[in-house]
């Protein structure tokens, strides 16, 4: 199942600069595909770094992007997810305008209200960041659009 832009703003509650989904390409129960196109107009660029230095998206915001990514777990429940930890975040490689991040959130295990997710961001095949994410769920009170 795919998700476009506006499937994805149904069901994350981030809005512009902060949302950092483009498309969700494939989605189950225990496993999320989704695309991140980054673009020179990303706001975060102006700051980090800006010339004369090579533009670099934020570390802090590719493991945003993976917790997003592994939101889509919480599929079409009436669930909202929220950044507990982050473990063994690994970058390998730099994400800079014109990459396409393919992010990728699979479930470890799942435990009461705490769901543990093993995520990894990829450039061309390459990986740019690796995190094992936790994330508190708690019921948002209505059903949401699952896409």
């Amino acid at each position: 199942m795919s998700c476009n832009a506006e499937d994805i703003r149904q069901v994350l509650p981030h809005r512009y600069p902060y949302l950092m989904i483009d498309r969700v390409l494939e989605q189950d129960k225990e496993h999320v595909i989704a695309v991140k196109n980054v673009t020179i107009n990303e706001p975060f660029f102006q700051g980090h770094f800006p010339e004369p230095f090579q533009a670099i998206m934020p570390g802090t915001l590719i493991l945003e992007a993976m917790a997003q990514t592994a939101a889509f777990l919480l599929g079409g429940k009436s669930e909202l997810g929220f950044l507990a930890r982050v473990d063994k975040a690994r970058f390998r490689r730099k994400v800079i305008p014109g990459d396409q991040l393919i992010l990728s959130a699979s479930r470890l295990r799942q435990r009461d209200r705490l769901l543990q997710i093993e995520a990894e961001a990829s450039v061309n095949n390459e990986i740019a960041a690796t995190a094992t994410i936790s994330i508190i769920v708690e019921d948002k009170g209505n059903e949401a659009k699952a896409c």
